[in-house]
């Protein structure tokens, strides 16, 4: 299940140990309509894998505090660190590089 991620609970899943996928978008991006797509379709495909997203418009503090200057942007955090960041629309296996490069098995 995609996590809807805003102020109040934003701190709380990128604390965990287990590595979250942050996609920051808006609904007024194109690129960020399809890399919705892309992240569903991987949600449905691999439900261990954990995918979070932050509307940008909704949740300016957030894509301030992590300089979020294009979208989409797809961060990487483990332990509440981020530890990988793309930006710009990527397909499902430059997704999925991203989760083994953390070492998560699906």
């Amino acid at each position: 299940m995609i996590i809807e991620l805003n102020q109040e609970n934003f701190s709380q899943e990128v604390q965990k140990d287990a590595p979250i996928l942050v996609d920051f978008w808006a609904t007024w991006c194109p690129p960020c309509m399809k890399q919705g797509q892309v992240l569903h379709a991987l949600d449905e495909d691999h439900p261990r894998l954990r995918i979070g997203k932050v509307n940008v418009d909704e949740n300016r503090e957030l894509a301030a505090a992590f300089g979020i200057s294009s979208i989409p942007t797809m961060m990487m955090f483990r332990s509440g660190q981020a530890i990988d960041t793309i930006v710009g629309l990527r397909n499902a296996s430059q997704v999925l590089e991203m989760f083994r490069q953390q070492g998560v098995n699906f």
